[in-house]
């Protein structure tokens, strides 16, 4: 572990509190070390720590590579944290590294913040770049990389704007997938495009959500216009398609 990396993880297991060690290792179930330390405080070190020094790309990304091979989870956590503050040094080519560190996860707690903060600034960024990899994610056998390929997509969809048309194209091949952490992304990021594209949401889903899981529906409806919302939980619970017009929309 270089010095970086080694000057952290101590920080962070001198943070550390044995009682939370021992509840977050059961909550996770991932099979990694735990110190027990709150995300607030591995954020605050984090900032601490970059704020001390100069930061430049090579030398953020040896620190996060060291930091990935700990056994310890804040570790971990920590170094996505850092990517994330520092997600503007990051180059197109980095999205290789991203992968690597998304398929060495094994835990929602990890792969969330990655997905939709490091590996989605690198899709905004970088599209031309990007667009094949996250193409590739969407049909990967691993389900933590096909969830990261639809949570790369949300940053722009949640302030209305976004590639939602490459979204809906991932969700539609997922749509009938029974993993609970596939079933609840797509509703998550309907959700949060409802609420500043509703139209977009609703005339991708009526027709689909017979379809679709009740995690999924559930999610997805929760910013529409009860009425909309109404007909919607009804399809999916009469497992029928909605045909729904324009002014019964909104």
């Amino acid at each position: 572990m270089n010095a970086d990396a080694a000057e952290i993880e101590e920080t962070l297991r001198k943070l550390g509190e044995a009682e939370r060690a021992f509840t977050e290792k059961a909550y996770l179930k991932v099979d990694l070390a735990f110190a027990g330390v709150t995300v607030p405080r591995i954020r605050s070190a984090v900032a601490d720590w970059c704020r001390a020094r100069e930061i430049t790309h090579d030398r953020l990304i040896a620190a996060v590579s060291a930091l990935w091979t700990s056994d310890l989870f804040e570790s971990r956590l920590a170094a996505e944290i850092m990517l994330e503050r520092k997600a503007r040094l990051l180059v197109g080519g980095d999205i290789v590294l991203i992968e690597h560190l998304l398929r060495n996860c094994g835990t929602w707690a990890l792969v969330d913040g990655l997905a939709s903060n490091v590996a989605g600034e690198l899709a905004e960024r970088y599209a031309a770049q990007t667009a094949p990899v996250l193409d590739r994610w969407a049909a990967d056998p691993d389900f933590w990389i096909r969830r990261s390929a639809m949570l790369a997509l949300l940053r722009p969809l949640r302030r209305g704007g976004g590639d939602f048309d490459r979204f809906a194209r991932y969700t539609d091949a997922m749509l009938g997938e029974r993993e609970f952490f596939i079933r609840k992304t797509i509703g998550w990021v309907l959700r949060e495009t409802a609420k500043r594209q509703p139209e977009l949401v609703i005339a991708w889903l009526a027709p689909r959500v017979h379809r679709a899981s009740g995690v999924t529906v559930r999610e997805a409806v929760k910013p529409l216009a009860a009425p909309v919302r109404d007909q919607l939980l009804r399809g999916y619970r009469e497992k029928r398609p909605v045909l729904m017009s324009l002014s019964d929309r909104n």
